[in-house]
Formats: C-alpha cells, structure tokens, sequence
C-alpha cells in the first residue's frame, strides 16, 4: 500500500512537472511568434531552438515550434532573395555602364565564356611589342599575361613592377608560362591570377597609377626591364574595376542559387507535414 502511494505521488509530480514545462514552452513560443512577426527572424531562432533544448518533454509546443521555424526560414530566404536581387540591379547597372569600353573576346563554338580586354591591349594592336597585359573573364576571374618578344630567349617565368622610388610588387613563378616563335622571332608568355599567384601586381598598378613611370622587369635566366606604356597602366586600372564588378555578379548568383536551394527544401519540407497531417 505504501508503494502505491509512494508511485501516485510520483506520477502527479511528473504531471505536474510536464505542465508547467508546457506552460512555461508555451510562453517562450508566443514570444517567438512575436519576434517572427516583427522580422527579429534570429531571435525567433534561438527562442525556437530554446524550446527544444529547455522543455523536451512539451512535444506539442515542440511541433509548433518546428512549422514556425520552417516559416520563419522560409520568408527569411525571401528576404535574401529580395535584397541579392535588388544588388544584382545595382551590379548590373555598374556594369552596363562601362562594359562598352572593353571588347569581348569570344568564340561561341568552343569557348562558354569570353574574355574581356581593354581596346589598347588586343593581340592585332601589340605584335612584337613586350608588355603587361590584363583580361577578365565572364566570371570575373582577372588573369595578368606577360609577354616578352625583345630578342632572344631568356625563359621568364615571373615579372617584377616598380615605380621611381623603392617601391615594387613581383609575381609568383607562372603555374602556365610558354614559348613560341612568329616568324623565326622566339616570344614568350607567362600568365598570373590576380589573387593567387600576381604577387599583388594588379593590386600595385592600381594603387600608383598616378605615378609617373613603371619600370617592367621579366625575370628569367636573364632579366629583362623595359618602361610600361601610359595606356597599359590604364588597361589594367580599368579591367580590374571590370573584374571587381563581374566577381561581384558571380558571387550574387552563387548565393541566389543557395537561397533558392533552400527556399525549395522549406517549402517541400512544409508540403510533406502538410500532406501527412491530412492523412
């Protein structure tokens, strides 16, 4: 008898310690609501994920907390939609803007994206000329070429860029640097990512392009030093504000189509419960 007893009063506490734990979930999941309602999508997050880590004995609120949170992922997903779309605008307007100064590069047989130069840089206008010069593709990827054809082969694999005081950046060693002739003259090329292997060169040009003069050394077996053109400083000034614009754009689209990963998971996820509650 005295068992019985002992267990009744066992089984009221616990019932009564499940109400107040559903009481008290309950009010954590009203302010929730609240937090959801007012777009405080974070808050309504941790108060949600609260529920579920303090009272894991309210299933009930529990399951109402976990539609809210679809909910709350779900307009929260819109809203970055929202705003990466009205960037997108604002990028593209940048880019509409200055595109037509550059040209296009690109053969639609075998190339899914172009490359684009600025006009004083193209191959036709440079023959045996030895320079820097800069690209950007569709994507926004900026890629430097040095291309040496003084005479001679010295088999660079680097440059060096520095202006009249002491100041200077260098390239990493070309991951892809290749030689050739044109008609019995040897010309060498070696190409750097801006940002993985250009030593901040870019950056460098940009940074002093109100300088006077750039010297322009090809490090090879021999080096090579030569004085850039006024229009190349400006050719690799203007694709790397191109470059800024396109990676920009690439960066907006992958994080659209994350969002618009998600927005689908939420929604399928919402359409199941839905469909299960039914049957």
């Amino acid at each position: 008898m005295k068992k019985m007893m002992v267990a009744a009063v066992c089984l009221v506490m616990f019932l009564a310690g499940c109400n107040n734990d559903s009481k008290r979930a309950g009010e954590l999941f009203q302010r929730a609501e609240l937090s959801f309602a007012s777009g405080n999508y974070n808050l309504a997050k941790l108060q949600i994920d609260s529920i579920r880590t303090l009272y894991p004995k309210a299933v009930d609120v529990r399951k109402a907390g976990v539609r809210l949170m679809q909910q709350v992922d779900l307009h929260e997903q819109r809203k970055t939609l929202a705003y990466l779309d009205s960037m997108m605008q604002v990028k593209q307007a940048a880019l509409d803007s200055i595109k037509d100064r550059f040209v296009l590069e690109k053969d639609t047989a075998y190339q899914e994206t172009g490359n684009y130069f600025y006009p004083t840089q193209v191959v036709e206008k440079n023959i045996g000329r030895s320079f820097l010069r800069a690209q950007v593709n569709e994507l926004g990827e900026m890629l430097l070429t040095s291309i040496y054809c003084a005479g001679g082969i010295i088999h660079h694999t680097a440059v060096k860029v520095s202006t009249d005081g002491d100041l200077f950046a260098q390239t990493a060693p070309s991951p892809d640097s290749y030689e050739t002739t044109d008609l019995g003259r040897p010309i060498e090329k070696a190409d750097y990512r801006v940002g993985k292997d250009d030593g901040g060169v870019a950056a460098f040009i940009v940074a002093n392009q109100d300088k006077r003069r750039f010297r322009l050394e090809f490090i090879g077996d021999r080096n090579y030093t030569t004085t850039m053109r006024t229009d190349d400083v400006k050719a690799i000034a203007a694709v790397s504000d191109l470059a800024r614009i396109l990676s920009a754009m690439e960066q907006i689209r992958k994080e659209q189509n994350e969002a618009n990963l998600k927005l689908k998971f939420v929604t399928r996820k919402m359409e199941e419960a839905e469909k299960a509650g039914k049957e």
